[in-house]
Parts: structure tokens; sequence; C-alpha cells
């Protein structure tokens, strides 16, 4: 689960990490008070939405207006609220249809020396939080580690003991951090890991991380994102998740205890296990189509929740064909054979439905989609289905 930027430093100030003063708005007026509120002379406006980019991101239609931007009095704040609020705003992660800005966040300025990377995933190969830092602050790190690579240095640390004070130190003078910025960095870097292990983390990232003239560490942004079957242990933390920033049909997939994620191809996707959709995903591909869709309906998927799959399936207008693709292991084929028929007649297809049964009961599934009275093409094994599913496109 994502969460904002503002929401990330009501985390990280909470947990005693360096932020600076903000207020969030959802309104010029209340963008015009955070400023009068700051009491400085010198603030930035920043669109709060779910995607990295975005102070070099435009907002649709206007592309003068960028995500982040500078000002320097409370008619100003209120301005450029006005001006983003309630508009999309495209970066290099959201797409050509960007994002729709709810809200803005009014931080106050300040005096910055350096800008720094620091970002802390989880190492899956290591099995181990890692932490990584670079000199190339306010950069994708995306294109650092693709062009200059030798810029990222790490540390690995144990979640139950934390970063130790002399991988800090190893990691300043890489990053030619000297002086009290030391003690600084060691505060700031120490904590960070503390709360990405203690708040069940999936990435925490600080993108610019900034010296200031004074020499103290501050996060001037934060992105957060959280281990989405964890979030029963912290209430206060999935409380933040704001709907209106994810896929809807994702949501809905989730309330029906559905897998779906949402992608860009024209053949849909039921099956059940993550493996086997990957597989069906990619076989789809190697014969020339796109997948529109993975979605994994479980290992006991009843009725119920196959008809309410093939509506999201359906519900996406580039779907021009379905794929099923069912191992019977736990569930026998007869049970999903029969949940099948019942949901094609509930949901009224409209394009080709293709269905690979195996497993469990797989001859007495077929029987009961053979003689039931509804368009379904069965396939043989998963590369026939594919063939099959792909041609019916034309």
């Amino acid at each position: 689960m994502k969460i904002h930027e503002y929401q990330a430093k009501e985390i990280l100030r909470k947990e005693g990490v360096a932020v600076l003063d903000g207020h969030v708005a959802r309104t010029p007026e209340e963008a015009t008070k955070a400023f009068e509120e700051l009491g400085g002379s010198l603030a930035v406006v920043k669109a709060q939405i779910h995607a990295g980019g975005r102070g070099k991101g435009t907002v649709k239609d206007d592309p003068e207006q960028h995500g982040v931007q500078l000002v320097k009095s409370a008619e100003e704040a209120g301005g450029v609220a006005s001006r983003l609020l309630n508009k999309t705003l495209v970066t290099i992660q959201t797409g050509a249809e960007g994002k729709t800005v709810n809200q803005v966040f009014v931080e106050a300025g300040c005096d910055i020396a350096r800008e720094l990377y620091l970002g802390i995933v989880l190492d899956r190969a290591a099995a181990m939080p890692v932490l990584m830092v670079s000199t190339e602050g306010g950069v994708e790190i995306e294109k650092v580690a693709a062009e200059t690579p030798e810029l990222i240095h790490k540390e690995h640390f144990h979640p139950q003991i934390g970063l130790q004070s002399y991988q800090v130190r190893k990691l300043c003078a890489k990053l030619g951090i000297t002086g009290k910025s030391v003690r600084s960095a060691d505060k700031f870097m120490r904590t960070l890991c503390k709360v990405f292990a203690d708040y069940d983390a999936s990435l925490v990232e600080i993108n610019p991380l900034v010296v200031t003239v004074a020499g103290e560490l501050v996060a001037l942004d934060a992105k957060m994102s959280f281990d989405d079957n964890a979030l029963f242990r912290h209430k206060d933390v999935a409380d933040y998740r704001d709907l209106s920033e994810e896929e809807p049909s994702e949501v809905r997939a989730g309330e029906a205890g559905l897998s779906y994620v949402k992608l860009d191809g024209n053949i849909g996707c039921l099956v059940n296990g993550a493996g086997l959709a990957m597989s069906t995903m990619d076989i789809i591909k190697l014969h020339g189509s796109e997948p529109a869709n993975f979605l994994d309906v479980g290992g006991g998927a009843d009725a119920e929740q196959v008809t309410e799959a093939f509506r999201i399936i359906l519900s996406d207008h580039h779907v021009r064909a379905v794929l099923v693709n069912i191992f019977g292991g736990i569930m026998r084929c007869t049970t999903i054979a029969e949940a099948l028929v019942q949901a094609y007649k509930t949901v009224g297809f409209n394009v080709p439905l293709v269905v690979r049964l195996e497993g469990t009961e797989v001859e007495q599934g077929k029987k009961v989609i053979a003689e039931s009275d509804v368009d379904i093409i069965t396939a043989d094994d998963l590369t026939d289905a594919a063939k099959k599913v792909v041609a019916t496109l034309g």
C-alpha cells in the first residue's frame, strides 16, 4: 500500500526523523492559510499523488504548471494550488493518462547545501533490508543505477538489530559527509531504518535528502509503501489508504477476495495460482498477444467469486477475449466447470472465452462444459489454449 508524501512525513515526524513543517491543503484558501501559518517568506507547494517525478511533471493542458512549485507569498501559494487542485498531473511514472491532484502539501522552505539520495528496500537475495545512498539526489535513481551504478552505496542491516553507527560512518565517507553532519546522519539513517522495520514497510525513499547550510540532514521528500499482508498490525497506517489513487477494478477485486492487477493488453486472464497466472501471461505474449490483467482466483474460488472475476475482466473495454486456465488441485475441475457455466450465463459474454482445465476430475469438468448450452472454446493444454485465444482476435 502506498501513501502520500504528507502522510509519510507525519509518520517520520512522530518517529523522530527530521522533516520540515508543512500543512496539507485541499482548497486554494487552505493553501493560502497554510503559507501564513508557516510564517516564513518562502514555501513549496507540492501536488500529492501516488507517483514520482512530480517536480518535472506537468498539468495536462497547462504544461507551464509543474507538480512542485516554489512560492514567496500566501497569495502565490493559493494561486498555485488553484492551478493544481482537481487537475491532471502527468509525470514519468503516471503515464500519459496522469493522476488527479486532490490535495497539495504546502511545506516550509529550507537552506539547502547539498542534495543526496536515500532509499530502503528489501533485498530478497540477501533476505535482509538494504539501505542505499547516493550523491545524486533529486535524480531518478533508476537512471543513476543504469548509467552510473558505482555512485550507489549500500549497507544491509538486520531488522531486529538495525543499522549500526559504523555502517553510517562508512556511508558518510562515501558521500563526503563530515564534521557534525556525521552525527546528524547517524540519527537520521538509523532512525529511518528502524521505521522501515517497525512499520513493515516495503519501501522508504527520501529523494532528495538534503544537508542544510547548518549541517543537518532533513527529508525534503518522502515516499513510503507498506506490505499489505502486515497492515493488520498497523491500523493507523491502513487508515492512510487513498482509494482514489488506486485502480477501481483492483479495489473491487480486493473486496471480492481476488488478486488482480490491471495491465494494458487485450486478452483477459482468469487463473488459479500466482505461478500459473504468470505462466499464462508469458505464453500469451509468446504467441503474439498481450495479457489484459493478472487475476488469481485462488484455490477455493466459488461461483460467486468466478462471476465477479468475469465482471471485472469484462469491465475493461480493451478486453477482446478471455482465457481461463485452471489446475484442479485442491479444487475439483467439476466445481470450477459448474462455476464457469453459471458465471457465463449470469454475466453474459460478448467476447470469445477459451477454457483449459487440468487436474482432479478434469474429464468430468470438460463434460460439464460440453453438455452446457454456453459458447465456450475448450483447450487440451496451455499451448493449445494460448493459440486458440490469440486466434480469436483475427
